[in-house]
């Protein structure tokens, strides 16, 4: 056989196979990424929970604050 013949369609097999590989890595490594960051650094924090609650005219307890924290630190896992 060819060696340009087989060399084409090892290329032209190969090219595609290495580029789905890449996107599979780079997409999990990338929400890995993404989630440790939301652990380490939350959109949200304690004293903005607060000052939803004073908003509302209400005076949150402690508990209540840790339970929301809580319940979305729990939601993005």
């Amino acid at each position: 056989m060819d060696i340009g013949l087989v060399l084409g369609l090892s290329l032209g097999i190969g090219i595609p196979v290495a580029i789905i590989i890449g996107m599979v890595i780079g997409y999990y490594l990338a929400m890995k990424y993404f989630k440790k960051q939301l652990n380490d650094n939350p959109p949200i924090t304690e004293e903005q929970i607060r000052s939803m609650y004073k908003q509302m005219g209400r005076t949150p307890t402690e508990k209540q604050v840790k339970q929301i924290m809580g319940t979305f630190k729990k939601n993005n896992k």
